[in-house]
């Protein structure tokens, strides 16, 4: 495994940070979309897949880059930084990753080339779930569904929901158009507003099936999700902690910089400990999602979420360097502390990923 980024690797991610710095930047772009639903807007979307970012994992045939989620990873590290609120994991990863892996038709390739061109902004479901909670029927000549979905994430955003309905005792993927009628989307409130999740009902809805969908596939997809969506809270921990390093070097008491006392270099230490520590897992997740065997990149996966949930401690270890001006609205501290605390939360916290990495690596050692 080659740590190192190739050329093109470094031009995606300064082409990246470049963007986001002149087009979506934290006061121009963010705060203003804290309370808009959608956390997008239609230059910034439309810029981002100009780029090519919104086809990075898809496959060249259907008008993507055909890359691995090392790329996706490299993309997702710079949104983190910049707290971009918008659908780019809901779509670009989770999204594109489904349809590649589970959708195999036609209708999977022709959404695969709206995400590709930033045409179509889609989102899945069932991340969180253990089993389907949709069901699928018939009604008259055409399959609709019926159930609700809660914390999916950027629906209101959406073109297209993916949801895994229960069809005659199968799991089967299916695609369900957001403004159709039949389908209500009502915002669920949580502790990061840059992470959009709504409840998302389905009363009779119009569907188009795509697939059979095998628990396997749906374990690599949640994997791949898991991986990418570290990568994003490394990015965020690294760019709080830069900024509190900056802060430290500059802020004076007592006629000196606040980086010279003791205790400060202690939390700078521990966050550059946490954030190092997070990076060498995330590098290693990214690169078993498209090279290792399923067992291995589950184990990555696991061991990207277990340690890397510790970064909400980057966002609070930040806060106590800034001090008093941490705390304040108009500071970003606390935008970055939620965005972390998110990350420490989504799919349940690290202590059940602790447990489950705990008992496979116990069960692998046994003879």
């Amino acid at each position: 495994m080659n740590l190192e980024l190739t050329d093109e690797q470094v031009a995606l991610r300064d082409t990246t940070r470049r963007y986001l710095a002149e087009k979506a930047s934290i006061p121009d772009h963010v705060r203003p979309l804290l309370d808009d639903p959608a956390g997008i807007t239609e230059p910034v979307w439309r810029g981002l897949a100009a780029l090519g970012t919104t086809g990075l994992l898809v496959p060249e045939a259907y008008g993507g880059a055909g890359m691995t989620i090392v790329e996706a990873g490299i993309v997702a590290e710079e949104l983190g930084a910049a707290l971009h609120p918008g659908p780019w994991l809901s779509t670009a990863v989770a999204a594109a990753r489904t349809l590649t892996r589970l959708g195999r038709t036609d209708a999977a390739a022709e959404l695969l080339s709206g995400i590709a061109d930033g045409t179509t902004i889609a989102t899945v479901s069932f991340l969180g779930a253990e089993t389907a909670s949709v069901a699928a029927s018939r009604q008259g000549s055409d399959t609709v569904v019926r159930g609700e979905l809660a914390a999916v994430p950027d629906a209101a955003a959406a073109d297209v929901v993916l949801t895994l309905a229960e069809n005659d005792g199968d799991q089967v993927l299916f695609a369900v158009r957001t403004d159709s009628p039949g389908v209500s989307v009502a915002p669920e409130r949580g502790i990061d507003q840059t992470r959009k999740q709504f409840r998302v009902t389905f009363d009779a809805a119009p569907a188009q099936r795509l697939a059979a969908a095998s628990p396997k596939d749906i374990a690599a997809v949640v994997d791949d999700v898991l991986i990418a969506t570290a990568a994003d809270a490394l990015g965020a921990a690294r760019a709080i902690m830069d900024s509190a390093i900056e802060y430290a070097k500059t802020r004076t008491q007592f006629g000196q910089p606040i980086g010279s006392f003791q205790a400060v270099q202690h939390l700078c230490v521990d966050m550059f400990e946490t954030v190092e520590l997070a990076r060498s897992g995330v590098i290693h997740a990214l690169w078993a999602a498209d090279n290792a065997e399923p067992d291995e990149r589950h184990l990555a996966a696991l061991r990207a979420k277990a340690f890397a949930g510790r970064l909400a401690t980057v966002g609070d270890t930040a806060i106590q360097v800034f001090g008093g001006i941490g705390y304040t609205w108009e500071h970003d501290a606390h935008l970055y502390l939620k965005r972390l605390l998110s990350w420490s939360a989504f799919l349940a916290g690290p202590d059940r990923y602790l447990t489950e990495l705990g008992a496979r690596l116990a069960k692998r050692g046994r003879p």
